[in-house]
């Protein structure tokens, strides 16, 4: 019997095409799909100024662990557990050297840190200081470690940070180079901003007195004169003779510019300026920064507020 009908078998789509289809069904998903990121590279610093500059070059391909923060005294610094264990999970150690850190190599070996180490340092003229030896054995009695205090020692920094970020890093390599050459620039400005500041001063008037002497490098790059009861090391005491001749100097020579730093105790140069009849103005950031509620929480911040204040400071000579 004829059926009216003829029942017909739809088309097979060929194997080759139900892949395609299927692979291209796959691809619009994973498109629809956020992007999953690298997870931020763990970076160990050693202390705020240092950790500011490696979270500019880093950005968001890093995660900055500093050790000695906002405030803080790196000289005396002593490493505790947590410290330890916070390098030894880091791919990444940025420090200063020239002696800033001496406790730096006994916290690498008791954390058992075998990861890169950046020496910020690494291609500066250090400044050499008057070998001195106060009982305490630092290395950084002859080499001066405070080479920050000059914007283009800072550039430095920078590029030797990018350079070790970019080692254990090699797919960041072009962030890592643009951000340091972003920050140098800002750098170049601050410097040609500062030395038009001094430049308002005549040379008699450029002189200074702070707690310790940790602006050698400043001193140096924009002709200046300071003269400190302590000398790169807080934790020196200066002998009474020491005093009693900086004391004499204030008075002769009438300078009336003198400072206490952020971390330093200030009873030393309070009782200095009561002895030498002058009044000491607003702290200078020196080895630390400041919170985030205070005029030096950056670099550049940090560096504006000294040059500005040093600046009124000296005018009053």
């Amino acid at each position: 019997m004829n059926h009216p009908y003829t029942l017909r078998t739809p088309p097979r789509t060929p194997l080759t095409s139900r892949r395609s289809l299927l692979l291209s069904g796959t691809a619009l998903a994973l498109l629809g799909r956020p992007t999953q990121a690298a997870e931020p590279l763990p970076v160990t610093v050693s202390f705020s100024i240092l950790g500011d500059l490696v979270r500019v070059v880093g950005a968001s391909r890093i995660v900055v662990t500093t050790l000695v923060g906002p405030e803080q005294d790196a000289h005396g610094f002593e490493p505790r557990p947590a410290d330890a264990k916070a390098l030894l999970a880091s791919k990444l150690l940025v420090v200063n050297g020239l002696g800033f850190e001496p406790w730096s190599g006994r916290l690498v070996k008791s954390a058992g840190y075998k990861g890169e180490t950046v020496v910020a340092t690494s291609g500066v003229k250090a400044r050499q200081t008057p070998k001195a030896n106060h009982g305490h054995g630092h290395a950084h009695a002859e080499a001066d470690p405070h080479a920050w205090q000059n914007p283009d020692n800072v550039a430095l920094y920078v590029r030797n940070i990018a350079t070790g970020l970019s080692k254990v890093d090699p797919a960041g390599t072009s962030s890592y180079q643009a951000n340091a050459d972003a920050y140098v620039k800002e750098l170049q400005a601050l410097d040609a901003w500062a030395k038009a500041q001094f430049a308002t001063l005549p040379q008699a008037k450029r002189k200074a007195i702070t707690s310790h002497d940790a602006f050698g490098y400043l001193a140096a790059h924009y002709g200046l004169t300071f003269l400190a009861p302590q000398g790169v090391n807080t934790d020196t005491e200066p002998s009474a003779r020491q005093v009693g001749q900086l004391i004499r100097q204030i008075q002769r020579e009438k300078i009336r510019a003198v400072f206490v730093e952020n971390m330093a105790n200030p009873k030393l140069l309070a009782q200095l300026s009561q002895d030498a009849g002058v009044t000491p103005g607003a702290s200078l950031y020196a080895d630390a920064l400041s919170g985030a509620d205070k005029p030096g929480a950056t670099y550049l911040q940090m560096m504006r507020h000294n040059v500005t204040e040093l600046v009124a400071g000296m005018q009053r000579n």
